[in-house]
């Protein structure tokens, strides 16, 4: 079984980033989670409000979880309100159903984790992490 490597999660990190600051964006926060929802990576830039963290945590964990993008569950969030707050409450506040991560997928489609950041807009956020994803050979 393929698993997302160390190397591999700081690729995804380091490109999201560099894609950002490329954009001009606010200082952000990326989050890369394995398959299990464990962190395997993390950097906040400098700049970046101690929340961002937290923020790109729940959007990743909540897509490895659901195997669907962020974007995606915040979509099915509008249909199913209750579900979602359930969801958020059994989590402990860990899932965040809001557009900014993207699941990490092996050439074959298995999910290898989530990447999630928190600094800019949800579009902003969920660009910068699927240009990770792909300058590290994956996708999303």
């Amino acid at each position: 079984m393929t698993q997302l490597t160390l190397a591999q999660a700081n690729k995804i990190i380091d490109s999201a980033l560099a894609h950002s600051k490329k954009m001009g964006y606010k200082p952000m926060a990326v989050v890369v989670l394995d398959d299990a929802g464990h962190v395997k990576a993390t950097q906040r830039e400098d700049g970046a409000s101690m929340f961002r963290v937290d923020v790109a945590t729940g959007k990743a964990w909540g897509a490895v979880g659901m195997g669907i993008s962020s974007r995606g569950l915040s979509e099915r969030a509008k249909d199913n309100p209750n579900f979602f707050l359930s969801l958020a409450a059994s989590s402990g506040g860990k899932f965040l159903p809001q557009p900014g991560a993207v699941l990490i997928k092996h050439a074959d489609g298995s999910i290898l984790g989530a990447v999630g950041a928190s600094g800019g807009t949800g579009d902003e956020d969920e660009a910068i992490c699927a240009h990770g994803v792909l300058a590290a050979g994956l996708t999303s």
